[in-house]
């Protein structure tokens, strides 16, 4: 253990409200935007393909940069790392304010992408370490609050803010966040001397960063490209592939002190256990909240302020139970929190699996508020568990890799369940459309028979929109029963973590 982790650390509420601040105006920003994308399609004259962009550019940037934040952090310094984070996010987010075509909005996402991309694991980093190790999990609630609380509530403040202003605030509104986050962190982080970082290896990180774009590429677009039927899939595949086999090689026959990735790293098994799980959470998990949104405005007409408003209090679940648990993984059985809070998940999940196309906005809080909670009581202690045992002089590459681990697997079971979506409605779409003939039963209703006349091209119109409607709920249902099945069949994993010591 070292000093810090001994002595009490000044101004340490202070230090964390500061870097929870810059860490939620970073997580906000990762949804904030996607509610104004049609505002933005039609300010700056972009097509619907070319508008996903904005979105796209930001994703596949940040994952690049996030592995850098290690070795950035020896050779620099964690405090200048942070300061510099902030600053280049604040001006990213002023540049995309003022953008007036889409070429400047997206190289402005690119910029916004690489700044923030350290903000989440050096907010965990530093505080790890200002927290004694009793006082971690508590430390790790107020950080999880942060990292789930920010995507669950930025489609709601990005509604509201383009809704009442314009699209270009819903980047503003980072300025006032970021200058309070750079203030305080200029003022209450003390500065330590760099470590004289490690030699910069140049090739392991192009093949890297190389890999990881072309697979944030591939599940972004992947869809809209229709898989593996495009050419531009099939190359994204090839050049992941590629990438990723040479930059495996290079780091095995590189040694440790000249590896841009520090494999001892995985020796640990609390830290390793912690990836394999944080990577089936993010995937099974965060899917979830890609799929109810646009269930409730597409199939229900919500306005999207009200789809905000009844999605919220799943924030408001996560918030409640971390603040509960960061007291209690210290005294309770990690595994026994994780189980419970996978079993509480996948409850909830089993609750969406039952919807139907009429739902009250009581069915959407309540299994959104329970699902909630499950999070919070996985992603505190497993945050905890996950760097109970790994060194401090490894926590700043520890975070990267675990929060590129996360975003990798929600990227993926995001694109899983869309895809899912998309097909499956197609196929049951053909099935009800097998059963719509005049010798159907239905038919006999005089009402139904008037509403959905097969000889007018009105009542067709009606007809296959009503049927459209029903198949894609039924997509809906289908993807929660597919993550309420993997959640259940997942939770045997638990047992491979490891109860870390308490004491020190």
């Amino acid at each position: 253990m070292n000093n810090s982790e001994q002595q009490p650390t000044p101004y340490r509420g202070m230090i964390t409200l500061s870097i929870m601040l810059a860490t939620i105006m970073q997580t906000l920003d990762s949804t904030i935007a996607n509610v104004a994308l049609p505002h933005m399609q039609g300010a700056l004259s972009a097509s619907q393909d070319q508008i996903t962009w904005v979105l796209t550019s930001y994703i596949v940037a940040a994952a690049i940069a996030t592995p850098l934040n290690g070795w950035l952090c020896d050779r620099f310094g964690k405090k200048n790392v942070l300061l510099v984070s902030i600053l280049g996010f604040t001006l990213a987010s002023c540049l995309c304010g003022v953008a007036v075509s889409l070429p400047e909005i997206v190289l402005a996402r690119v910029l916004q992408g690489i700044s923030g991309a350290a903000l989440v694991p050096l907010s965990q980093t530093i505080l790890l370490d200002i927290n004694t190790r009793d006082k971690q999990g508590s430390a790790m609630a107020i950080w999880g609050m942060g990292v789930m609380v920010g995507p669950i509530l930025g489609p709601t403040l990005g509604g509201w803010l383009t809704d009442s202003y314009s699209w270009r605030w819903v980047f503003f509104i980072n300025v006032p966040i970021g200058m309070l986050a750079m203030y305080g962190v200029w003022t209450y982080i003390k500065t330590l001397p760099s470590k004289g970082a490690r030699k910069f290896d140049m090739f392991g990180f192009a093949t890297l960063s190389i890999a990881i774009g072309a697979l944030q590429l591939l599940l972004d677009r992947g869809e809209q490209n229709d898989w593996f039927s495009s050419i531009e899939t099939r190359i994204e595949a090839a050049v992941m592939v590629i990438s990723f086999s040479y930059f495996i090689v290079h780091t095995l026959l590189t040694p440790p002190e000249e590896s841009f990735f520090n494999f001892r790293l995985l020796k640990n098994h609390h830290y390793s256990t912690g990836l394999l799980l944080i990577f089936v959470i993010g995937l099974l998990l965060y899917a979830t909240r890609a799929l109810i949104p646009p269930m409730l405005q597409n199939l229900m007409d919500y306005p999207v302020a009200t789809a905000g408003l009844v999605t919220a209090p799943s924030g408001a679940g996560t918030m409640l139970a971390m603040l509960l648990v960061g007291r209690l993984v210290t005294r309770v059985d990690i595994r026994l929190l994780l189980f419970v809070g996978f079993s509480i998940a996948a409850f909830s999940l089993w609750q969406m699996s039952q919807y139907t196309i009429i739902l009250s906005e009581s069915d959407i809080v309540w299994p959104g508020f329970i699902q909630g909670v499950g999070l919070g009581l996985i992603f505190v202690p497993l945050s905890t568990a996950t760097f109970a045992t790994l060194p401090p002089e490894m926590r700043a590459e520890g975070t990267a890799i675990y929060s590129l681990i996360r975003n990798i697997g929600s990227s993926i079971g995001i694109s899983l369940v869309q895809t899912l979506l998309v097909r499956n409605t197609q196929v049951v779409h053909s099935g009800l459309v097998e059963n719509v003939t005049p010798y159907n039963s239905a038919w006999r209703d005089s009402t139904v028979a008037s509403i959905y006349d097969l000889h007018t091209q009105s009542g067709l119109a009606a007809l296959d929109d009503m049927i459209t409607h029903q198949a894609s709920m039924i997509g809906y249902i289908d993807d929660f029963w597919m993550m309420f099945l993997l959640t259940v069949i997942a939770m045997p994993l638990l047992f491979l973590m490891r109860v870390p010591k308490r004491s020190l």
